[in-house]
């Protein structure tokens, strides 16, 4: 009873200390609730993103010491994959950079993941995304033709709009004119490697030795012949160069090899010395000539039609661009083949198990790469900035609660004589802790209940709030940046519990410490107000 007549001590309608306490509380508790609620959403929001058109579990082809290599009959292994329990859809994964054009020359190196139309998950993931709000005409439908579905990035970038056509020009095709370039700076093989043509020469004239009517050659001299032009014809030389030198290998490779060497016939080598007398004879400006007009076939763009536009977020690594199967195989250069068998599952969280069990299922030279480990940091530094909020607006609360106990404080000071009479009648200690402490509770209680009231409301109508933000030309949320039209929320009823009886608690101790000093006053002294 007195806790509540200390609470509103004038009778007035609302006592201005109590209004104080309370909406210290309140505000510590709404703030919370509606942070930690929001960024469970866009946590939400974003797994989501990526488990919606990434593969839950990849499987490569790496029989070369983990080197990744393409794969032709990726039907028959994604069939056989399909068929496991608790597998969604096995198909086909491309991914790669290409160099992108629009009608205006403007360009970009953009990264594309290639869609197996015939999925209609992966279709229905994708229709999910679309911007249908500022690209009402959007569609994920690509079919098998050459369209795509650009991120709202790369639109806002290049101005495009749904209809509008852009130029691909392949990152392979790119690395096939940097190889040409190293070609053609080369000085032809003749003058590089002059010593060791000069030196296979001379092998030739005096490696040889008669028998049976044969040339016989030991293998340490024939591995001293053979292994500076294998050497030669593995360096990136001229494709005449590189013919002449592989015919002189294949000529030595047709001798008769016995346990202790090689036979040859008679002229052999005046013939094979011939061959190598033919690089003498090359003519370097007609070789270089060939070459770079192979360039026109190969930087040809291709040009595809934008079908469809969908909200990218910054908060998450998504494509810039969707492109149907083929398209991306042949900007890709895998000529029908694949880069991996994207496999989604019923449950994406088991896809470590899965991986485990596909690793023993195919031959060894395939490797298992779950989403867990492909985003494994992103997925630590989402959970790391939870932790970081929660620290961080946790100390708002504890601000609230070390702003009531500085409230009690001035209450106490301002009850003194009160406190003294409670004494004098024979009050003890405690009965004068509880009056204090049950004023701390209910403040904590009042505040953490409209805080959580109020908190909910407040992601209720999200959307009008934002509404109202956006017509006073203030919009802390754009939708450039988040890719969301409202902010998405996701709230644990477990969690804003949590959150409300931890403030009515850090209250009630708040309370306590004033009113322990209260109850231990001298009632002579608290009377005299001394």
């Amino acid at each position: 009873m007195l806790a509540w007549r200390y609470l509103n001590p004038r009778r007035a309608m609302l006592s201005a200390v109590t209004l104080i306490s309370v909406t210290g509380v309140l505000l510590g508790v709404l703030v919370l609730v509606v942070v930690m609620a929001v960024y469970s959403g866009l946590e939400k929001e974003v797994k989501g993103r990526l488990l919606g058109f990434s593969p839950h579990v990849r499987l490569e082809f790496t029989p070369f010491a983990g080197f990744r290599e393409p794969i032709s009959d990726w039907q028959e292994i994604a069939g056989a994959v399909a068929k496991e329990p608790g597998v969604e859809s096995a198909t086909a994964f491309v991914q790669e950079y290409v160099l992108m054009v629009d009608m205006a020359s403007r360009k970009r190196p953009v990264f594309f993941r290639g869609v197996d139309t015939a999925d209609a998950s992966q279709v229905a993931g994708i229709d999910k995304l679309l911007d249908r709000t500022d690209h009402p005409d959007s569609s994920a439908d690509m079919g098998l033709d050459d369209k795509i579905v650009v991120s709202s990035t790369i639109a806002r970038q290049f101005g495009l709009q749904v209809g509008d056509t852009v130029k691909f020009l392949s990152a392979q095709n790119l690395e096939e004119i940097e190889r040409i370039d190293r070609i053609t700076r080369r000085p032809p093989v003749r003058e590089e490697f002059a010593a060791q043509l000069d030196e296979a020469k001379s092998r030739l004239k005096s490696s040889f030795v008669a028998r049976e009517g044969r040339l016989f050659l030991d293998n340490d001299r024939y591995n001293e012949l053979y292994e500076p032009l294998f050497d030669i014809y593995n360096q990136e030389i001229r494709g005449p160069e590189h013919d002449i030198v592989g015919e002189f290998l294949g000529m030595l490779d047709e001798g008769d090899q016995q346990e202790d060497g090689t036979y040859f016939a008679a002229g052999f080598p005046d013939q094979a010395a011939a061959k190598l007398t033919e690089l003498d004879a090359t003519d370097i400006e007609k070789m270089d000539s060939d070459i770079l007009k192979t360039i026109k076939e190969i930087v040809l763009p291709k040009e595809a039609k934008v079908t469809g536009v969908y909200l990218a977020s910054n908060m998450a690594l998504t494509p810039d661009v969707f492109m149907p199967l083929p398209l991306a195989q042949e900007l890709a250069g895998l000529q029908g083949a694949v880069q991996g068998i994207a496999v989604r599952l019923d449950d994406p969280y088991q896809a470590e198990r899965y991986a485990r069990e596909f690793t023993a299922k195919l031959p060894p030279d395939w490797q298992a790469v779950t989403w867990i480990t492909e985003f494994g940091d992103f997925s630590r530094l989402i959970n790391q900035q939870r932790i970081m909020m929660y620290f961080a607006l946790s100390f708002i609360i504890l601000v609230s609660a070390f702003s009531m106990m500085a409230v009690m404080f001035t209450v106490t000071i301002q009850k003194r004589r009160e406190i003294g009479v409670m004494k004098a009648l024979g009050a003890a200690p405690g009965q004068i802790v509880r009056v204090f402490v049950h004023q701390g509770m209910i403040l904590g209680f009042l505040g953490a209940l409209l805080g959580t009231g109020l908190g909910i409301l407040v992601l209720v109508f999200r959307g009008s709030l934002q509404a109202v933000l956006r017509g006073m030309r203030f919009d802390p949320f754009p939708k450039s940046f988040l890719g969301f039209e409202e902010l998405p929320v996701a709230w644990n009823p477990v969690e804003i519990t949590v959150i409300a009886v931890c403030a009515f608690i850090l209250c009630s101790v708040a309370a306590f410490v004033p009113a322990f000093f209260a109850a231990r006053s001298d009632a002579a002294k608290s009377l005299r107000n001394l």
